[in-house]
């Protein structure tokens, strides 16, 4: 898929250091070969190098170009470090010096400590451990950037066949995350999801803040919930191109919008649609993808000081490789 191979190409083009903090998943040891070998990132694993033996089929244990480094969190010179930053971050919450030391041996926290303390710059994790494992801490120890309040998540979504005139890349918000945001929530997904269009589609984002009604068609709580987040939107940012509440087919189908909100600056060919809530989020990527042939990536996390992407425990060695492209680009770009 042409944008796909326009990420990957991206983030070849100024390697930055990604960390996977579950080097014992063999998914894990295979996309962090061939990311390091392809030039995708410079590839950092928590864990002991895998044995060629325990590698997946086909997988060379040493291939040619980079490699990653691995590390044992376990002999690092940064504990010391790790444990007074761990410490001085949770100990509002109760924790003990015994228990920071502890704690900063687990890897999923070392390497987001290596992210907070600039030795990595982004981290990906989630084939092994849950959501909340990988949202929690990355919170607690990345922390929320300043210019938002909440963290959300969104999905690239990719099909050959365009999902409207020109468009085969779509950005998805919010269907993994936040189950049931109110306005100020809403807008902040919004504005989150078009920063994160400019960086990994390069285009011009063209928001649809989604629901039942369009241009109050319809009457209702949940209708005022996302009208009032666009307002909130264009207030903040009038240069966004954004319809809300507008229904689906008239915010990517350009002769409904053509009917339904004539005056409208994204006029049917919108890129990023943002849900009501994560039943709907979920429901429509999930559509997307088994229905219409769509390739779901992610879910991706934005809103945090650095980048610290969350997988699917049933993803793929592909998706692996696929997500820390998009963990080095949004680390280009600061994100």
């Amino acid at each position: 898929m042409k944008q796909l191979d326009r990420i990957l190409e991206k983030a070849r083009r100024q390697p930055m250091r990604i960390v996977l903090c579950e080097g014992d998943d063999p998914r894990v040891q295979a996309a962090a070969l061939r990311a390091a070998a392809d030039g995708l990132a410079r590839v950092i694993v928590v864990g002991s190098p895998p044995a060629a033996a325990s590698l997946p089929a086909g997988t060379a244990s040493q291939p040619s170009g980079s490699i990653p480094e691995y590390l044992n969190p376990q002999a690092s010179p940064w504990l010391d470090e790790f444990q007074q930053i761990l410490l001085a971050l949770r100990k509002k919450r109760g924790m003990t010096p015994e228990q920071a030391a502890a704690a900063v041996r687990e890897p999923l926290v070392f390497a987001l400590l290596m992210v907070r303390q600039g030795y990595a710059d982004g981290s990906v994790a989630g084939a092994t451990h849950t959501t909340a494992d990988v949202v929690r801490n990355a919170i607690q120890i990345i922390g929320v950037r300043p210019d938002t309040r909440h963290i959300s998540s969104f999905f690239i979504m990719l099909r050959e066949q365009a999902f409207n005139p020109g468009t085969h890349a779509m950005i998805f918000s919010d269907c993994g995350l936040v189950i049931d945001p109110d306005s100020e929530q809403l807008a902040e997904i919004a504005m989150a999801a078009a920063d994160s269009a400019r960086t990994l589609l390069e285009v011009t984002p063209k928001l649809a803040m989604l629901s039942f009604s369009t241009a109050g068609s319809a009457t209702h709580r949940e209708v005022d919930k996302v009208r009032i987040a666009t307002e909130l939107v264009r207030e903040r940012q009038p240069e966004l191109a954004i319809d809300g509440e507008i229904q689906l087919d008239a915010a990517i189908v350009p002769d409904i919008s053509q009917r339904k909100v004539p005056d409208s600056r994204v006029a049917g060919q919108a890129n990023v649609l943002i849900f009501p809530n994560l039943s709907a989020g979920n429901i429509g990527y999930k559509l997307t993808e088994r229905l219409g042939g769509a390739t779901a990536l992610g879910p991706l996390l934005q809103g945090l000081n650095k980048p610290a992407n969350d997988l699917s425990r049933g993803c793929s060695t592909d998706d692996v490789y696929n997500v820390i492209a998009v963990t080095a680009v949004q680390a280009q770009a600061g994100q």
